[in-house]
């Protein structure tokens, strides 16, 4: 069902490590809200990739790169949210946590349904999903015979390789969490981490098909 598969895992590997909106919004979650809301974020971030990989599958993500009223509809609404949440990420950065100058760590807890949901929707609020699973996906099927199955699966595998280095990914945050969190260095990297956010925000608004 799959050709190439090697060179499919490997491309998806070093597509997977590329930072992008989803390690953003994980890494301020995880440095903001421990492991667990770095955690809670990747599911979130799982449940868009399912909704993209089925999509693909039966069709509809290209019908979205095909319209551009609804390709730049659904764009502008994911960078808004991106933008939204830099100038979130700014706000806490500027306000800060705990006594200036204390050795406190700083850890704001981040709610489940929050952390899931930001996930969620960063990753189906961009579009440009749709625009690579459409390109990518069909050139490892049989004679570029894209089925809904062998679609699925390819996006399933893809999801699998960036949704575990994610993972990898938190739990190295968090453990070093403890350090990041103290009030400087929290502040420093939330800033950081706002204005990673509201440039990736930038970009996708100003990105074409």
């Amino acid at each position: 069902m799959i050709t190439h598969l090697g060179a499919f895992v490997a491309i998806s590997a070093l597509i997977a490590v590329i930072p992008g909106p989803d390690t953003a919004i994980t890494t301020r979650n995880a440095l903001i809200g421990g492991r667990r809301a770095g955690l809670t974020t990747i599911v979130g971030v799982a449940f868009g990739l399912t909704v993209w990989t089925l999509a693909t599958g039966a069709g509809i993500a290209a019908l979205l790169r095909a319209s551009a009223p609804a390709f730049v509809a659904l764009k502008l609404v994911g960078a808004v949210y991106l933008v939204f949440l830099g100038v979130q990420a700014l706000w806490g950065a500027t306000r800060g946590n705990g006594p200036h100058g204390s050795g406190a760590v700083a850890r704001r807890p981040i709610p489940p349904s929050q952390a899931l949901r930001q996930g969620l929707f960063t990753n189906l609020g961009n579009p440009k999903i749709a625009v690579f699973f459409t390109s990518f996906l069909p050139q490892f099927t049989p004679a570029h015979h894209a089925s809904f199955g062998t679609l699925v699966l390819l996006g399933a595998l893809f999801c699998a390789i960036g949704l575990s280095w994610l993972t990898a990914y938190t739990f190295v945050v968090a453990r070093i969490g403890d350090f990041l969190r103290r009030p400087r260095p929290r502040r420093i990297l939330e800033g950081v981490t706002g204005g990673v956010l509201i440039a990736f925000g930038a970009r996708l608004a100003f990105e074409h098909r």
